[in-house]
């Protein structure tokens, strides 16, 4: 038995008695600290993404019909045509333990271990496990300075050290603070506020890269496109999307 999972353990069973933590779902206590802000219970009860469901496999998003494994790769659902990214992946649906997570990662810079594995094995699979080089999408200098950090690059930073891949976070910069994207705002309203908001300052750190760009949501993929164009045209060879959740307005089957 590994000695370290049986101290890890021993030290996660003290904490839940010495400092119990409630679940930001449910109220009830979090078992474990590996668990972030969420009970194992909710975890399991949030849609995670396997990676054998049949979805676009260009955005990503999960498809109600199916497909034999030779033609996965030719599913598409069309709205994400005129993106300029290669691939975009989420961990799993925007609700329960993701959207927790989501919310607590915009107030502390924490990457729990339960979602770098996530994270972890989502990039994993093919096309993300291509990637050479991961930049986290920006922040305007002037809202990060009022959050007191960016939690895409805190995202990053950890799946860099997990998967071995340089971590970059100077090569794209925002260049103007765009308006926050509001509920109800449709895809075209999203891509206007985001339009010609990035740049790449330094061309020679991806030229040539296979970008893992990571977020923490991808709702219409605006802002992931935008960073994408810019990075292509700075010579990135292409570019992949990570984010922890998406929400699946559209897809209605559930595993529960």
């Amino acid at each position: 038995m590994n000695l370290r999972l049986v101290a890890n353990t021993a030290y996660d069973s003290i904490l839940a008695l010495a400092y119990p933590q409630a679940c930001a779902v449910c109220g009830g206590g979090v078992e474990s600290r590996a668990l972030g802000v969420a009970c194992a219970k909710c975890w399991n009860r949030t849609e995670i993404f396997t990676g054998d469901e049949t979805i676009c496999w260009k955005c990503g998003l999960p498809s109600l019909g199916s497909v034999c494994e030779a033609k996965r790769e030719e599913v598409r659902c069309r709205r994400c045509d005129a993106d300029h990214f290669f691939a975009a992946r989420a961990c799993g649906s925007y609700e329960g333990a993701l959207r927790a997570t989501i919310l607590a990662l915009k107030h502390s810079p924490n990457v729990s271990a339960h979602l770098l594995d996530l994270l972890v094995e989502t990039r994993r699979r093919p096309p993300l496990n291509q990637s050479t080089r991961i930049i986290p999408v920006p922040l305007h200098p002037e809202r990060e300075k009022v959050r007191g950090f960016n939690q895409a690059a805190t995202i990053g930073s950890a799946l860099s050290v997990a998967c071995r891949l340089p971590f970059d976070d100077v090569s794209l910069i925002r260049l103007r603070h765009t308006e926050r994207h509001r509920a109800g705002m449709d895809g075209k309203d999203r891509r206007a506020t985001v339009a010609d908001a990035f740049q790449v300052s330094y061309p020679a750190l991806v030229a040539g890269e296979r970008i893992l760009l990571v977020d923490d949501v991808f709702t219409t993929g605006a802002t992931a496109s935008s960073c994408a164009k810019v990075l292509v045209t700075a010579g990135a060879s292409s570019v992949f999307v990570l984010t922890i959740a998406r929400p699946l307005r559209n897809y209605e089957h559930r595993k529960h």
